[in-house]
C-alpha cells in the first residue's frame, strides 16, 4: 500500500498532473473566497470537463479545489466580514474582530497555518486509517446522528456572544426556515402558502448569501465611508510576506494541542454523513472555548478560537473522503459531486474500491496532502492581495459582491424566486443584527434543521414513539452527556461564578 502511495506522489511529478493540481487549487481559492461561489459549485461546473481527462488528473484537480475552497471561505470573512462559504462563519467572528483591531495580517496568517495543519492531519488519517476508521462511522445509527446534530445546535447557541435568549431565538428562526417546502418523509408541502415557488424550500446558498452578504451590504451602506477607511488604514500599509508568518507568542497562545484536537474533531465529524465543515468548525470552536484559559476573549478576536475553527474545517476534508471511498457514502456536498467524478471514470466507491484500484486513487491522497501545504504557501504569495480587499472602493466592491452573489444563487437553483428569497433573508438578518440577535445561529439552524428533523423522526418511527431510544446507544448517551457538559461549562457555571463574584463584591 505504501509503495502504491509513493507512486501517487510520484504522479504529481508529471508536469501536466501538477498543473491540474495548481489550477484546481487556484480555482478553489477564487470560488471559495467569493460569496455565492463555493467549492461545490466549482467541482459541479468542472464535472462535464472531466470526461476527457485522465482519472488521475481529474481526481487531483477536484482534490485541489476541495482543500482550497474550504480554506478560502475565511479570506473575505476576515477582511470583509462576509464568509465566502458557510464553513467560514466562525472564522468571520474572530478574524474580522482581529481585522478591526489592526491585526488582519496576523489573522490571515494564523488562519492559513491552522488550515494547513488541519488538512495535513486529516489527509494522514485518511491515508493510514481509511478502512479501519470507516467502520466507526458504520456504528453510528440514526439516534446517534440525532444526538450529534443536537450537540451542534446547542453548542452553536450557547457559544454565541450576548444574550442566550436572543441566540436561541435566532437558532429557532433558522430551524423554522429549514422546514419550509416539501416534507422530507411524506409528499406534502409545508408552510408553502400554496406557492409552487415555496414548495422547493429555501436553499442553503440563498440563506448564506442573505444572512451574510446582503445583510453586510445593507449594514455597511449606513456606515460613513471615513469609518470604513479608518479600519482599512489600521492595517500594515505595505505588509511583507514574512509578516503573514504567525509569531511565536501567537503560536504559544494557540497551542499545538488545540490545533491537533480540533483537527481530530474535524476528521471525526467529516466521517459522519451530513457532518460537513460547518458542524466541524462549530463543535471544535465550542470545545476550544470550553477548555480555554481565556474564554472571555472568544468573539472579540481570539487567535485560539480562529485556529480551532480553521483546523477543524480543513481536517474535515480527509474525514469526508473516508466514507465516500470505503462505503460509497458521501460525507458532504462536495464529496457527493466527487462521487460523480469517480463514476464517470468507471470507479464505483465501496469496500472493493481501494483494494482493486488503489493506484488510481493514490494521486488524490497525494494531492490533498500537497494542497494542504499550498494553503499556507498561498497566504505568503497572495496575502497582501487578500488584505487589499478591505481597501477597495466600498461602492465598487459591494456592487461586485452583490452581483456575484446573485449570479451564484441563480446558478445553484436556476430560480429567480431564490434570488428574491436571498434578498428577503438579507433584510431580515439586518434587523436581527440591529436589535442584537446573532445571525450565525440562524445560519446553523438552516444547515442543521433538515438533519435534526429527519434523524428525530426516523428514530421515533423505529421506536414507535419511545424517546428512550436515544438512551439505548452508548454513542448517543456520550453525545448527550457532552451536550449537557457544554451547557454547564459554557453557560451555567460561568453565570454562577459571576453571580457569586458580584454578591461577594456587594458584601465587601
Amino acid at each position: 500500500m505504501f509503495g502504491q502511495l509513493a507512486d501517487g506522489f510520484l504522479a504529481l511529478a508529471d508536469p501536466v498532473t501538477f498543473l491540474y493540481l495548481v489550477g484546481g487549487f487556484l480555482l478553489g481559492i477564487v470560488f471559495g473566497a467569493i460569496p455565492g461561489l463555493t467549492a461545490t459549485l466549482a467541482i459541479a461546473l468542472l464535472l462535464p470537463f472531466t470526461f476527457g481527462m485522465k482519472v488521475a488528473d481529474a481526481l487531483v484537480m477536484v482534490a485541489g479545489i476541495y482543500m482550497a475552497g474550504i480554506y478560502a471561505g475565511s479570506i473575505t470573512g476576515i477582511t470583509l466580514n462576509i464568509p465566502g462559504a458557510p464553513s467560514g462563519a466562525i472564522t468571520t467572528i474572530e478574524g474580522n474582530a482581529l481585522m478591526k483591531r489592526g491585526e488582519g495580517v496576523q489573522a490571515l496568517g494564523v488562519s492559513a497555518l491552522s488550515s494547513a495543519i488541519g488538512g495535513l492531519i486529516g489527509t494522514v488519517v485518511l491515508i493510514s486509517l481509511a478502512q479501519p476508521v470507516s467502520s466507526l462511522a458504520l456504528l453510528f445509527q440514526t439516534p446517534d446522528k440525532f444526538s450529534l446534530v443536537l450537540l451542534a445546535i446547542v453548542t452553536v447557541t450557547i457559544v454565541s456572544q450576548g444574550s442566550l435568549l436572543k441566540a436561541a431565538v435566532a437558532m429557532a428562526i433558522g430551524l423554522m426556515i429549514s422546514t419550509v417546502g416539501m416534507d422530507p418523509m411524506a409528499p406534502v408541502g409545508r408552510f408553502d402558502f400554496d406557492s409552487y415557488h415555496l414548495i422547493e424550500g429555501v436553499g442553503l446558498l440563498p440563506a448564506v448569501i442573505g444572512l451574510f452578504a446582503i445583510c453586510e451590504m445593507i449594514a455597511q451602506s449606513g456606515i460613513p465611508a471615513k469609518l470604513v477607511q479608518g479600519v482599512a488604514a489600521g492595517q500594515v500599509a505595505r505588509p511583507r510576506r514574512r509578516d503573514f508568518i504567525p509569531r511565536r507568542e501567537q503560536l504559544r497562545q494557540i497551542g499545538i494541542w488545540n490545533s491537533v484536537k480540533s483537527s481530530v474533531i474535524g476528521v471525526v465529524i467529516g466521517m459522519l454523513p451530513g457532518g460537513g465543515a460547518s458542524m466541524a468548525s462549530f463543535i471544535a470552536y465550542a470545545d476550544a472555548k470550553r477548555g480555554s484559559k481565556h474564554p472571555e476573549q472568544y468573539g472579540k478576536g481570539s487567535y485560539e478560537g480562529l485556529a480551532a475553527s480553521e483546523s477543524a474545517n480543513n481536517a474535515m476534508c480527509g474525514g469526508a473522503v473516508i466514507p465516500l471511498l470505503t462505503m460509497g457514502i458521501p460525507g458532504d456536498a462536495v464529496t457527493a459531486i466527487i462521487f460523480g467524478v469517480l463514476l464517470i471514470h468507471g470507479l464505483v466507491p465501496g469496500p472493493a474500491l481501494l483494494g482493486a484500484n488503489f493506484p488510481l486513487i493514490a494521486p488524490m491522497f497525494a494531492a490533498l496532502f500537497v494542497a494542504s501545504i499550498f494553503v499556507f504557501l498561498s497566504v505568503l504569495a497572495f496575502g497582501p492581495v487578500y488584505l487589499r480587499l478591505s481597501q477597495i472602493n466600498r461602492g465598487f466592491l459591494y456592487a461586485f459582491i452583490g452581483l456575484i452573489s446573485m449570479v451564484g444563487v441563480y446558478a445553484s437553483s436556476f430560480s429567480i424566486f431564490q434570488m428574491w428569497m436571498a434578498l428577503a433573508i438579507g433584510v431580515l438578518a439586518y434587523f436581527l443584527r440591529r436589535f442584537g440577535y446573532p445571525v450565525v445561529p440562524a445560519l446553523m439552524g438552516v444547515i442543521l434543521g433538515p438533519y435534526f428533523e429527519e434523524f428525530l423522526r426516523r428514530s421515533l418511527i423505529v421506536s414507535e414513539g419511545d424517546p428512550t431510544i436515544f438512551l439505548r446507544s452508548p454513542a448517543s448517551v456520550v453525545l448527550l452527556v457532552m451536550t449537557a457538559a457544554f451547557v454547564w461549562f459554557l453557560r451555567i457555571r460561568p453565570a454562577r461564578l459571576a453571580a457569586a463574584a458580584a454578591k461577594k463584591g456587594e458584601g465587601a
